[in-house]
């Protein structure tokens, strides 16, 4: 018999509930067929969920807590795999992003979500009228738990393409700004992560509209997400993907060459010091 994949439960939410799915299988002293027959589904459904290759449902989460005995543990987990904490227009992708194999990100305004520093991030949700302390908390939170996949077994290949302007923009200070780009560059060591700066001089306009990202798995780019206001938007439409991807592919013919692109982070960040 083949060893058992393992799964870390700190990759994402969906890793999660796979860990706790098959911890309490084993507890129990069940077998996968035993389990499948007692939830009436099959078996291989048991072992796609158990290997973080499907996501989860309510009513399996549900089912699940009744047979394991548990008050609402499972149900609150497969709450964690649709981001029930997130904004409700985002939970979508981020569901996508956590499954992605390729991610294209670019933004012409802000350091990408994927690379933000927690005060960079913090500094960002404050600034939205009428919000409260606890929302800004929990979405800073988001975010960062949004980054644990960049350090997985299965990273997504990540593409970023920045503004050189981004650099510049002070979000909170020189202390905030340096850090956040002192971690850019621990990001760009990463070996699935490529990031490039659009400098001034590519005379580009394309773009500057709105910053978007692209989630590719198995090949094929499936969803996005544009940012817009007050809310960004989760795009499924395979016709407007295309052409965001296009549009991704000429940003970055205009974009520098990693190493250079560092050079520049590099000289902006001193200037913050």
């Amino acid at each position: 018999m083949p060893n058992p994949i393992q799964i870390n439960p700190d990759e994402s939410p969906q890793a999660r509930f796979a860990y706790e799915l098959r911890r309490h299988r084993l507890q129990a002293g069940w077998t996968q067929l035993h389990l499948s027959q007692m939830l009436t589904v099959s078996v291989s459904m048991v072992g796609m969920l158990e290997t973080s290759r499907r996501r989860p449902d309510r009513r399996f989460a549900e089912a699940c807590d009744k047979i394991f005995r548990l008050d609402g543990v499972f149900v609150e987990l497969w709450k964690q795999t649709r981001w029930e904490s997130a904004p409700e227009h985002f939970r979508d992708f981020a569901a996508a992003e956590a499954q992605a194999s390729v991610l294209q990100v670019w933004d012409p305004l802000l350091i990408p979500g994927l690379f933000q520093v927690e005060p960079y991030a913090r500094r960002i949700f404050e600034d939205e009228p009428g919000i409260a302390a606890e929302t800004v908390d929990q979405r800073v939170a988001n975010r960062l738990q949004r980054q644990a996949m960049l350090t997985s077994k299965k990273a997504p290949m990540v593409y970023s393409l920045i503004d050189e302007g981004v650099l510049h923009r002070p979000l909170g200070g020189a202390d905030i700004m340096s850090e956040q780009l002192a971690w850019l560059l621990k990001m760009a060591e990463l070996p699935r992560v490529t990031i490039q700066i659009v400098p001034y001089t590519s005379w580009s306009t394309l773009g500057l509209q709105a910053s978007f990202t692209v989630a590719e798995q198995r090949g094929t780019p499936h969803s996005a997400y544009v940012e817009s206001a007050p809310r960004g938007l989760t795009i499924e439409n395979r016709e407007t993907i295309a052409a965001l991807v296009g549009r991704f592919d000429a940003l970055r013919a205009a974009a520098l060459p990693q190493n250079l692109s560092l050079d520049i982070i590099k000289d902006v960040m001193a200037q913050w010091i």
